[in-house]
């Protein structure tokens, strides 16, 4: 291959049209997911109290009255075993998962899947698109900013589209992740667009393909995990004020009782963050390795690579934690997402306020 070749033109246009193209499509899995939300029929609230409850109205009878005569046969007194009754630990109750999880009735239905078919369009028309971008100018599609985030966006949606062929229930994510799908698109042609061109002599290595890829997955699987943790604050919010009695608003209720209960939310959030946590123990490796080839040392304390170290910090502390000390609920929610914000920074703060060896690619 050519470096120094000039870009195709006309392929770096066709990618242009097709991102903007997947936006719109987006914008119309985006109205459907509306639909799905408040247009299908809205659950009681009763669901949800009545599993709260059920527990503690049982625990509260006594074992002394649960060992009470309940028939006589021939005079002689037979006892009722007393029935164990257990409870979670605080902020993971043992409650169904809301209707809106699965779709809930049948219109709901026919509007989720209205948006994941739409969803898996723009999926292709966007993913086809970072494919013109790196057929422009033959190499992989992600040497700036604005390359690694249509990347980033469609290996998101990837992800989660991913997830539903493995019959896992996630259609309560289809809404977040597309409308951060399009803030994510909206950034990238606007603020960070920058035309397609070649690369500087130091990133032409097979470790592009290696390292940045397995960095973009990452960041795509902690993304999911991270908006699995904000749902469940929400979610376990709403639980807490049912269990005490109190009355969430109609709008809340609508909304809230559509989600997985906040233990499925917090398991999950737990699960994809400890699945992918070695590939970004691997990807902090490859970089080291790459960086050794092209600079002369594994490590210099650039601040990308301070930053990817604060992050894998952040998320084994979490992960800790969660295995050590038993942290559920709010307290190992917090720190999750500290751990995304660290990589948050770490890609967007690190590239455009803090100059160093990975500057060479601008925004």
């Amino acid at each position: 291959m050519n470096l120094a070749a000039a870009a195709n033109e006309s392929l770096a246009h066709t990618s242009n049209v097709l991102i903007y193209s997947s936006m719109a499509v987006y914008m119309l899995a985006f109205f459907a997911h509306i639909a799905e939300w408040l247009l299908g029929s809205r659950s009681k609230t009763a669901r949800t109290a009545a599993a709260l409850t059920a527990a503690p109205r049982s625990a509260a009878a006594s074992p002394a009255k649960a060992e009470t005569e309940k028939e006589r046969k021939g005079g002689t007194a037979v006892l009722e075993r007393p029935k164990i009754i257990t409870r979670s630990a605080p902020g993971t109750r043992d409650i169904p998962d809301g209707p809106g999880a699965a779709g809930g009735d049948e219109q709901g239905d026919l509007y989720g899947r209205i948006a994941i078919s739409l969803t898996v369009l723009a999926w292709a028309i966007e993913a086809a698109g970072v494919v013109a971008r790196a057929l422009s100018v033959e190499r992989a599609p992600w040497g700036n900013m604005y390359e690694f985030n249509i990347t980033f966006s469609t290996v998101a949606v990837s992800v989660y589209l991913a997830f539903l062929l493995m019959k896992k229930n996630v259609r309560w994510l289809g809404l977040p992740l597309v409308t951060t799908v399009l803030l994510d698109l909206g950034l990238a042609v606007t603020v960070l667009y920058t035309d397609s061109d070649q690369l500087v002599p130091a990133l032409h290595s097979y470790w592009l393909w290696i390292h940045v890829s397995t960095a973009i997955f990452c960041g795509a699987v902690f993304y999911v995990g991270a908006a699995a943790t904000v749902l469940y604050l929400f979610r376990e919010r709403y639980e807490s004020k049912v269990a005490a009695g109190l009355k969430p608003g109609a709008f809340a209720t609508s909304v809230m009782e559509r989600l997985p209960a906040s233990a499925t939310l917090d398991k999950f959030g737990y699960r994809v963050n400890a699945a992918v946590f070695p590939l970004w123990t691997f990807t902090i490796i490859a970089g080291a390795i790459w960086a050794g080839d092209a600079w002369g040392r594994y490590w210099g304390w650039d601040p990308k690579e301070v930053w990817s170290f604060i992050t894998w910090v952040a998320y084994a502390a979490y992960l800790h934690a969660r295995a050590t000390a038993g942290w559920k609920g709010r307290k190992a929610a917090y720190l999750a997402l500290i751990a995304f914000g660290c990589w948050l920074f770490n890609y967007y703060g690190v590239n455009i306020f803090v100059t160093g060896k990975h500057s060479y690619a601008g925004v």
